[in-house]
């Protein structure tokens, strides 16, 4: 049994980029700084950022680019990917990010930028498989052609 599973919370570091690929559907690209301290040898308290690449698609990308901003805290959950291509340089170029399948808002809306009376009665959990389709239906395979960025 294998299993390819993440799950962060940490902040954006700046504003979600949501596009829409030729067939329609909406992909956002967010970063999340996740921290960690502790205290070394020598009694000296240490302190490291890691950064994250995470996409997001369907609904999940609509939520993000409506209502997260540069600063927002959530929680996100997913799997790893790393993807290559070539670039116009001709220099394979390699990135790992996590696709998320689930996410949760952690801020209120005051910390995130977006007026209260907006988000008050939309719940913070979303999840990519939460659409109207029925479970039997299998996603189709992305391509790294398709993605906008």
């Amino acid at each position: 049994m294998d299993l390819n599973r993440a799950t962060i919370i940490g902040r954006l570091t700046r504003d979600p980029e949501v596009r829409t690929t030729p067939t329609g559907k909406s992909v956002a690209s967010v970063s999340v700084a996740t921290g960690r301290t502790w205290t070394d040898s020598n009694g000296q308290k240490q302190k490291e950022s890691e950064f994250h690449n995470v996409v997001m698609w369907g609904k999940l990308a609509d939520v993000v680019g409506q209502y997260l901003r540069k600063g927002a805290k959530l929680y996100v959950e997913g799997r790893i990917k790393t993807r290559d291509w070539t670039g116009q340089d001709g220099v394979k170029r390699y990135r790992t990010e996590i696709i998320a399948d689930n996410m949760i808002m952690l801020d209120g809306p005051s910390r995130s930028g977006t007026p209260s009376n907006v988000t008050e009665n939309i719940p913070p959990i979303y999840s990519s498989n939460t659409h109207d389709e029925p479970s039997a239906v299998i996603e189709e395979e992305i391509k790294v052609e398709d993605i906008p960025f």
